[in-house]
């Protein structure tokens, strides 16, 4: 086995599982809440396997109605959504099932798409588009599987949609607004015309904000659309300049494709103050030595800063300014 640290640290980790594992004789845990540990353990190990060669592929996760027909114009929306996305070579990542599962795979095609089935006594059962595909997976629990649906990522679309879909959707929102997610647009589609979304765009301004339950700010962490083309636009210009983030000790890193002028180097210290704990926005060519397990950002440019973990709606607007710098 080798020494390295990076396999030291996998290690470890595997010893805490075991540890775990031994423990819960000790503790005499219940049979049922050992089913749920196995099944769940089960569930996302195999998970992991089947996303594993594709962690580096940029995928969308599209929520909605499983019992949209193809004749409805949510449905016609979602394939033009998901054609349009895989020709920019992005994966869609669906429930697998029919209506608007089925619409996103049908657009992208069997080899962009990815299936995370509910197993449900009624209604559930995989699309023609990923049925038998290596990249369907078949979960029992809903929670692992909005935890694949999250986790494996860059971007969130939700389409019109019930209880699930709600659920879904207003999850991803907490979790982005937490911190407890890294931050990934995330857009709340209609067919052109439909209004499914702005109704609840307009009730989370009339309740939630005006009562003070959520801050002006976190009305940036989504965004509005009938039109697929602007839902397509608004995600490949996330990932314009901005590649990726992560956390080095108490400072956070975000990964840009090209360098930032002095000047907006500035106007970010000037006016992105306020979501600092101190501190001010520092600029660095080339990844961190704390960053070495990741080799495929090697080159890219570093901005660096000691984040509130709050303000993450102004995180996204800081994210925006910086990909407006293309080209300049």
């Amino acid at each position: 086995m080798s020494d390295s640290p990076k396999q030291n640290r996998i290690d470890d980790l595997l010893d805490r599982i075991r540890l775990s594992a031994e423990r819960l004789a000790d503790d005499r845990v219940d049979r049922g809440d050992l089913k749920i540990l196995s099944r769940t353990l089960r569930e996302l190990r195999y998970a992991f396997k089947v996303f594993a060669p594709y962690r580096n592929q940029r995928k969308v996760t599209v929520f909605g109605s499983a019992r949209t027909a193809a004749t409805e114009p949510t449905y016609r929306a979602c394939v033009q959504f998901g054609a349009e996305m895989a020709k920019h070579e992005w994966m869609i990542v669906t429930g697998a099932a029919q209506g608007i599962m089925e619409a996103g795979h049908v657009g992208a095609g069997r080899e962009m798409s990815m299936g995370l089935n509910i197993m449900l006594p009624f209604e559930q059962h995989a699309n023609p588009v990923i049925a038998d595909d290596h990249k369907l997976v078949n979960m029992k629990y809903f929670f692992t599987r909005k935890l694949m649906f999250v986790k494996e990522c860059d971007a969130v679309v939700c389409y019109p949609g019930g209880f699930g879909t709600l659920d879904e959707a207003l999850e991803v929102l907490t979790l982005i607004q937490t911190g407890k997610r890294e931050l990934v647009p995330v857009i709340f589609a209609d067919a052109p015309g439909g209004n499914f979304w702005t109704t609840l765009d307009q009730f989370i301004r009339e309740h939630l904000l005006r009562d003070g339950m959520i801050s002006p700010d976190d009305l940036h962490l989504y965004s509005v659309t009938d039109n697929y083309e602007e839902a397509a636009h608004e995600i490949l210009n996330y990932y314009r300049v901005f590649h990726s983030m992560r956390y080095v000790g108490r400072d956070l890193i975000l990964r840009l494709q090209q360098e930032l002028s002095e000047s907006l180097l500035a106007t970010i210290n000037q006016d992105f103050a306020d979501i600092l704990n101190g501190g001010e926005f520092e600029q660095h060519a080339g990844r961190l030595e704390e960053e070495k397990d990741d080799e495929t950002t090697n080159d890219m440019s570093r901005l660096i800063f000691n984040f509130n973990r709050r303000a993450h709606g102004r995180l996204r607007l800081l994210i925006n300014l910086i990909n407006e710098s293309a080209g300049e």
